[in-house]
């Protein structure tokens, strides 16, 4: 039941009681106080839901208010844009079911591998969770899903080979860094030396860089906890070619930008199948003949070090050199 009266001000306030929940707003207007009034009070069910929302509704509100508070914002918001392309966000959310989905999965595998497939239901469970909190739905139905087998783990190491061919496709000779393509090639052996993400990389502070005791800390990480990550020598010379500051970003270039220009030196130089996060499974293949297991684990921040055998890709030759 509405319930509208002219304030002091002379605003109208309008309150609405249904089913034990309470809406209020203010209005200039009688006429817009009212207008309000009613369609409240048709959006609610017996169930307490507010009705005519589509999974497009929850798609914009997640994107809008919940993907600006995540860690991987920019990457998520444009999956989020892409989930609003598709058919399924037409349907109502009264109306969507498990079965919607299963011709998602369907559609969606003929466009990208199985992974990935998989990474956006998890963020598809986390709409609907929120549209279950903001009582817009009862069901999740992600929950429970027939989800398609992850392809076997990536297992690209990088040659020294490859990595000279990156090197002068950016223009870098090692010393001198001058332009956008140096940094991002400084970046890139950087990356090969620390195992670090790319976007610890590009999100790293002068500040957090302690070149004197031969570490950097990051402060934002893929599982939510602090680290902080050791120095090879190598690492200290290429933070040395920066310039260090007190403060400021430490590679001055635009990740996504950057992710760009790599790849189109890779084109350059010839080489195929590989990414920036390949960098990730050559240095920790790297690293675990440096350091011990647990040393390791801490190092690329991972809380469970079985999850180290997904990156390790130590070749038996390789081992069996180790061996005697």
């Amino acid at each position: 039941m509405a319930t509208i009266r002219k304030l002091p001000s002379k605003r109208w306030y309008v309150e609405v009681r249904k089913l034990g929940q309470r809406k209020s707003k203010t209005f200039d207007t009688k006429l817009a106080a009212v207008k309000w009034a009613e369609e409240i009070e048709q959006t609610l069910n017996p169930e307490g839901l507010i009705q005519g929302k589509t999974v497009g509704d929850a798609f914009e509100k997640f994107r809008d208010e919940v993907t600006p508070t995540r860690k991987s914002q920019r990457s998520e918001r444009n999956r989020m844009n892409k989930f609003l392309r598709d058919p399924i966000a037409k349907i109502p959310l009264d109306e969507v079911r498990q079965h919607h989905f299963d011709e998602w999965i369907k559609r969606s595998l003929t466009k990208i591998q199985a992974s990935s497939v998989n990474r956006d239901l998890n963020l598809l469970s986390a709409v609907f969770r929120e549209a279950i909190r903001w009582r817009w739905t009862t069901l999740n139905p992600i929950h429970g899903i027939n989800r398609p087998k992850n392809p076997p783990p990536r297992d690209r190491r990088i040659s020294d080979k490859e990595i000279e061919k990156i090197l002068d496709a950016l223009g870098f000779d090692g010393q001198t860094v001058t332009t956008t393509r140096h940094i991002i090639a400084v970046a890139f052996l950087f990356a090969l030396e620390t195992a670090m993400r790319q976007g610890e990389i590009w999100g790293l502070d002068w500040k957090d860089v302690f070149l004197d005791k031969k570490f950097v800390r990051l402060h934002e990480t893929k599982n939510g906890t602090k680290r902080d990550v050791p120095l090879s020598k190598e690492a200290v010379r290429l933070l040395t070619l920066l310039n260090p500051k007190e403060e400021g970003k430490v590679f001055q270039s635009n990740q996504e930008s950057s992710g760009v220009i790599f790849r189109r030196a890779l084109q350059l130089a010839g080489i195929k199948a590989l990414t920036f996060h390949d960098t990730r499974h050559e240095a920790i293949t790297r690293l675990a003949q440096k350091v011990q297991v647990l040393d390791l684990a801490r190092i690329i921040g991972h809380l469970d070090v079985r999850s180290l055998l997904t990156y390790y890709n130590s070749s038996a030759e390789e081992i069996a050199e180790r061996l005697d």
